[in-house]
């Protein structure tokens, strides 16, 4: 079963900018982009490194630890040193909030 949780306000994530959230003990990350929004797992997939504080540029987070970057709209990993795609969630906005789809 999936549901639609409010996970944060529109204006709490500055542009080209990202914030930590968690839900049912899991963390994820939601982006504010020139595209809109979208959400990612939390961990980098190269050593479970959150990318909290990564870069972000365009569609594209840099994780702090070692430089290796995912398309935040896909989750797909770009460059070296990560291999294994992030994990992606559905969004919608409704008027100011965010809400992720999350499978429960």
């Amino acid at each position: 079963m999936t549901q639609w949780i409010d996970a944060c306000g529109t204006e709490d994530i500055d542009d080209n900018d990202l914030i930590a959230w968690e839900y049912g003990g899991h963390a994820y990350a939601i982006y504010k982009t020139s595209k809109g929004f979208f959400v990612t797992d939390l961990m980098c997939t190269h050593e479970a490194e959150s990318l909290e504080y990564g870069l972000v540029t365009d569609c594209v987070i840099e994780c702090p630890l070692h430089g290796g970057r995912f398309d935040i709209c896909t989750g797909k990993a770009l460059s070296a040193p990560v291999s294994v795609d992030l994990g992606t969630y559905a969004v919608r906005v409704d008027g100011s909030r965010v809400f992720v789809q999350i499978e429960r």
